[in-house]
């Protein structure tokens, strides 16, 4: 039987903690620094309240160390690892070969995307330098999934949800390139959301001024059943810039229909995290952030995967507008669509740009904005902001329980109170107390004392009483509250820790990372490791020794296919000629395509 984890973003302790008790089974979370995310970076005291609240349900806490390091930042990182160690993080989710050389306490390491894990080679590879868990490249599709998984002995951990870099992880240098701002450290300025033209080699407009190279977001959930059969163990959400909402939503979506496989499958999979969950709102991906959804590669040739127009959010379309009048318009709306004062509506101009508004009040069918509106009847409408969605979010949106049985029972000089919960853990607790004849039937009175279990993370389920004393409501609260503490530590000394994997061929490693700059080896050890294992001297990271002329990105997706105008099927409208990209700024930039790979390539 496998265990199936699903992975939610925290950009901080509250995303984190609302992330647990929305159903997440494990939370990955930047530290204080050398996250791929440098604008969400935590305190050390933050993360263990996060450790601590988390393994009360046996979920686990993942700290994203996946940034490439430089020299003087070594003994830093080293001295980091210690620390998330000692409070209780069960994971590190990194990049830097480096670490494999330091002198590190047993924490079990994941590879990160960033490592650019797209093969069974580099899995096993991987596995044999002792990671615990890998995190696959989001291209993948499911057969490449499943080569990969009958391969290796641990885990497999994939994107379900989320934003999309157009290029594989650990292999974009546009940002460094044209900004200095280094997306293998945390400092991504997000290149491929801006606006380009597309030209032929004599600059010959082809296209002008739209988002040739913004992807839309992905969406798998209809596929999880079918990525758990591919070897799938650990569903990851992205999103570690996002809101508390959006962490609550889409984790609480995903549990539900995570929870609809397993209980089905019960004999094939089991659940990584203990609890159960109740939500007091119905979780909607539409209603959450994203530019259109894609399942990507998984089952097609990514020919549907882009949104030229816009890289915002566009919503769901919820209907047209039939008349336009003075200060408002009337609307022709979609089956059980309500629009509400505070909506954010959006739609599409004369230009193929997108445009927004939000509403004033709204009047039957005719809807008032803020401000004038310049909008044509006929106009598809599209909602991006649900404001009775987002203010019902504002609030206590669901919990986390874990369902408790608990035993009162007499036994000679006075009474025994059992208590274990779902996850497997049992106290038992004696106390001396008078057995008192009681006038009438105690049952019920004891069952409502021992049942006030409010402001802890426990439900009582079944409570078996047996005995027929009088016991005072005070006796019983201050039992309650012993054993409830007792069973809580419990909790926190019984966690199961993943220590590293022990390293049985480091070398194999070093020999399935290519030897050019796209190594991403950026510091003595990663470049000494590197030169035991294969011989030869590393090449400097981009970051360290930019180099001219050469490919800043390296991209599954494809204009030409988006464009049907794959080379394969003779170029289409595009024809053979030369492609290239240029910014408004005038930069301009090569694309080649390695049709055998079904590639595409983006060069300076």
């Amino acid at each position: 039987m496998r265990t199936i984890e699903l992975l939610s973003p925290a950009r901080d302790l509250e995303c984190g903690l609302v992330a647990i008790d929305h159903g997440a089974d494990a939370v990955y979370i930047g530290g204080p620094s050398f996250g791929a995310r440098a604008a969400a970076g935590n305190s050390l005291a933050d993360i263990k309240r996060l450790c601590e609240y988390a393994h009360l349900f046996d979920a686990r806490v993942y700290v994203t160390l996946n940034t490439i390091l430089y020299d003087d930042e070594l003994e830093e990182a080293e001295r980091l690892v210690h620390e998330l160690y000692a409070i209780g993080v069960d994971a590190l989710i990194v990049q830097d070969t480096a670490l494999l050389e330091m002198d590190l306490p047993p924490i079990a390491l994941h590879a990160s995307t960033q490592m650019d894990n797209r093969t069974a080679e580099k899995a096993i590879a991987l596995e044999k330098a002792g990671y615990s868990q890998i995190v696959l490249a989001r291209e993948l599709n499911l057969q490449q999934i499943r080569e990969i998984s009958s391969s290796i002995n641990i885990p497999i951990e994939a994107f379900v949800h989320g934003a999309l870099c157009v290029s594989y992880s650990g292999r974009c240098y546009a940002s460094q390139h044209c900004f200095k701002r280094s997306a293998n450290r945390g400092e991504c300025a997000q290149f491929c959301r801006l606006k380009f033209d597309l030209e032929d080699e004599k600059g010959n407009k082809i296209i002008h001024n739209r988002h040739l190279l913004s992807l839309r977001d992905m969406n798998r959930s209809k596929h999880l059943e079918e990525m758990m059969d591919a070897g799938v163990s650990s569903f990851k959400i992205e999103g570690r810039l996002k809101d508390a909402n959006y962490v609550k939503n889409v984790t609480a979506y995903y549990r539900q229909h995570i929870d609809k496989i397993l209980s089905s499958r019960n004999k094939d999979y089991r659940r990584a995290s203990s609890g159960h969950h109740r939500f007091m709102f119905f979780p909607d991906l539409h209603k959450a952030f994203n530019r259109g959804f894609t399942d990507y590669f998984l089952k097609g040739d990514g020919s549907e995967i882009q949104n030229f127009f816009t890289p915002k959010m566009v919503g769901k379309e919820i209907g047209s507008v039939k008349d336009v009048m003075r200060n408002g318009f009337q609307v022709t709306l979609g089956k059980d669509v309500v629009l509400h004062a505070g909506d954010g509506l959006c739609f599409y101009n004369e230009k193929n740009e997108l445009q927004g508004f939000r509403v004033n009040r709204v009047s039957g069918y005719i809807v008032y904005p803020f401000g004038k509106v310049n909008i044509p009847a006929g106009t598809i409408l599209f909602r991006n902001n649900d404001a009775d969605f987002e203010k019902q979010m504002e609030g206590k949106t669901g919990y986390r329980e874990l369902d408790l049985k608990m035993t009162l029972r007499e036994v000679a000089d006075g009474f025994v109170l059992d208590v274990s919960d779902k996850s497997g853990r049992h106290v038992s607790v004696r106390f001396e107390a008078d057995h008192q004849s009681a006038k009438k039937a105690q049952h019920e009175q004891i069952q409502q004392q021992l049942s006030r279990l409010g402001g802890t993370i426990f439900k009582a389920t079944e409570i078996d009483i047996r005995t027929d004393c009088f016991i005072p409501a005070s006796l019983l609260g201050k039992w309650r509250r012993i054993v409830i503490e007792k069973l809580l530590r419990a909790h926190r000394i019984t966690r199961k820790i993943d220590y590293r994997h022990a390293t049985s061929d480091s070398k194999m490693l070093s020999s399935t990372m290519p030897d050019t700059y796209e190594a991403n080896i950026s510091n003595r050890l990663a470049a000494e490791r590197y030169k035991i294992d294969t011989g030869m001297t590393a090449t400097p990271a981009f970051e360290l020794a930019p180099e001219k002329g050469c490919e800043i990105m390296t991209c599954k997706y494809c204009i030409r296919r988006a464009m049907k105008s794959c080379l394969k099927d003779g170029g289409g409208t595009l024809g053979k000629k030369p492609l290239y990209l240029r910014l408004k700024d005038g930069r301009r930039f090569s694309l080649n395509f390695d049709c055998t790979k079904c590639e595409m390539r983006i060069t300076t």
